[in-house]
């Protein structure tokens, strides 16, 4: 794994936020960190195929979700991650995927990305352990998102 992989990722996820919730998200410390579904948490799966293949994860505790869905929904507060926060959340996910696949095809990098799957924590069971590149992104009265990238 290239850590160079990520940085389309982090640069799609800040644009997708400074647009959407209008926060200007901050950077923790890249890693390389076995993945490990965390309880009372929101995670977004998006599968890569292409040029690069793999999975990309962003890990999101449940009350951060909630703070983010409600950004979008223009400030209206969401209470609990149902059917239509869950939705919303997908898109997010989808959005920065999608942002960051148009990234690496102007590098010269042919990818698809499939369908985001939004699952919390007591309904994981399809990955097992396996390590990713993981950076957080920090946004300033909301919290933070971790995007885990496993791709080869």
């Amino acid at each position: 794994m290239k850590a160079e992989v990520i940085n389309p990722f982090l640069e799609s996820a800040r644009n997708v936020f400074e647009q959407l919730i209008q926060v200007s998200p901050s950077t923790g410390n890249l890693g390389v960190k076995n993945v490990e579904y965390i309880a009372d948490h929101v995670w977004i799966v998006i599968g890569m195929t292409g040029q690069l293949s793999g999975n990309i994860v962003f890990g999101i505790q449940e009350t951060v979700a909630l703070k983010i869905v409600s950004a979008m929904m223009g400030g209206f507060v969401i209470t609990e991650m149902d059917d239509m926060s869950k939705s919303a959340i997908s898109e997010l996910g989808n959005m920065i995927s999608g942002n960051a696949s148009t990234i690496l095809s102007n590098q010269g990098v042919v990818v698809d990305i499939t369908p985001p799957q939004v699952m919390q924590s007591e309904h994981l069971t399809a990955f097992s352990a396996t390590k990713a590149l993981s950076i957080p992104l920090l946004m300033d009265g909301i919290g933070e998102m971790d995007i885990q990238v496993m791709i080869s």
